[in-house]
């Protein structure tokens, strides 16, 4: 059962929002966020965010919750997530490793040896190695412990075989946290093991994947006899099923923490376009069908952000985030879809014009984001995945066969 809810920062916590807000406050993040919306291109993006993660880094904000001795300020998870609000709410450019710190640098800080904390947690952090997740394959997605990338060993090394597909940063990745199977007779969630993959590798050949946006945000990764050392395999050989569960559980409770801010900004936003954006003659915050929906989208706005606070009330009292992070992550990215639908039927013909078109209304971030959201309940587990688990491991419901 989830406690109840916590809203009240304790002084620590507070002191932790105060002093993050003074160091961006001295960061000159006007410019840098400025310099963000002038890049134009994905590639142009991320090698501002790249630069951004540098200083983010120098500052000694990157991996706040990481324990001191790897480079983190050991602070808390809640701390962890005050960290993702403000940096929403000042519209800081996003920190370009985000898997690496979010997903990978925690799954080995939680499952790796101290060679391996030692040899790539340094590198997560400042943003000199950036990092990919190797998990889904054309046959095994939704699936996962379906998948069919194998890994033979062959003295110190593996040797891996196989296409993974879906796989965000991999255009841009030094090194990709996998999953493969090493044992073809076990049963398919027991021999599966992780492994750490140098992106340099021969035999390692990436092809990126045009999406609908336009832009190829992620790609498909080939593996053609990848000689991989063993000494990079992250927990045990055939028990690569329980250290991906911890990755997967960091992702579904860290990429929500503080969407709630810029759902409530695109929100606010989208108000004031309906006071000038003219619909059957009047303005189209005056149709009541709209004023209808709006309603509906701040409601939901609101019971996310509390919804989140709970979550996080429960991981700051265990220290680990558990299955509930299923039901924000299933919240979100069908919310974000309604309220760019909403936003469509607002500002109308507009709608469709991209940033390339000088009439797009605020440089084309509806049209882009309308279909952007296809994508949000699929990535990072799709709903129908998530709606298992909440009734397997949140309700107690039993499996359906």
């Amino acid at each position: 059962m989830m406690p109840s809810l916590d809203l009240t920062l304790t002084a620590q916590q507070q002191k932790f929002r105060e002093d993050l807000r003074q160091w961006l406050a001295s960061s000159g993040l006007e410019s840098w966020r400025a310099e963000m919306a002038r890049k134009k291109t994905l590639e142009e993006r991320f090698a501002h965010s790249l630069t951004w993660q540098k200083n983010v880094f120098e500052g000694g904000w990157a991996g706040v919750a990481w324990p001191k001795e790897y480079g983190g300020r050991g602070a808390t998870l809640m701390e962890q997530a005050i960290f993702l609000e403000e940096m929403a709410r000042a519209q800081a450019p996003p920190l370009a490793n985000v898997i690496g710190i979010g997903l990978v640098g925690p799954t080995i800080i939680a499952c790796g040896t101290e060679e391996q904390k030692k040899r790539f947690l340094p590198g997560i952090l400042s943003g000199n190695e950036i990092w990919c997740q190797g998990f889904s394959e054309p046959g095994a997605g939704s699936d996962l412990a379906a998948l069919t990338t194998s890994a033979r060993r062959d003295g110190d090394y593996f040797v891996v075989n196989g296409h993974k597909v879906w796989t965000s940063f991999g255009w841009v990745a030094d090194w990709n946290a996998m999953l493969v199977r090493t044992d073809a007779e076990a049963a398919k969630h027991k021999g599966l093991t992780y492994l750490l993959i140098d992106m340099k590798s021969p035999g390692v050949k990436v092809r990126p994947l045009r999406q609908m946006t336009g832009e190829s945000e992620f790609t498909e990764v080939f593996f053609d006899d990848v000689r991989v050392p063993a000494a990079n395999v992250l927990g045990d050989v055939n028990d690569g099923w329980r250290v991906a569960i911890s990755t997967l559980m960091h992702e579904r409770n860290t990429l929500g923490a503080s969407l709630h801010i810029t759902f409530a900004r695109q929100f606010r936003q989208l108000v004031e376009r309906g006071r000038t954006v003219m619909k059957n003659g009047k303005p189209a915050l005056e149709d009541p069908v709209i004023r209808q929906k709006l309603a509906q989208c701040y409601a939901e706005i609101e019971i996310f952000r509390l919804t989140q606070m709970r979550a996080l009330t429960r991981v700051d009292k265990s220290g680990v985030p558990g299955p509930e992070g299923s039901i924000l992550k299933m919240f979100w990215s069908e919310y974000n879809q309604r309220f760019q639908q909403v936003a469509s039927e607002l500002l109308g013909p507009y709608a469709q014009l991209t940033e390339e078109c000088p009439d797009a209304p605020d440089g084309g971030q509806w049209a882009y984001g309308f279909l952007r959201t296809r994508g949000n309940t699929i990535e990072a587990g799709t709903s129908e995945i998530q709606r298992n688990i909440v009734a397997q491991f949140v309700l107690g419901l039993p499996k359906s066969y």
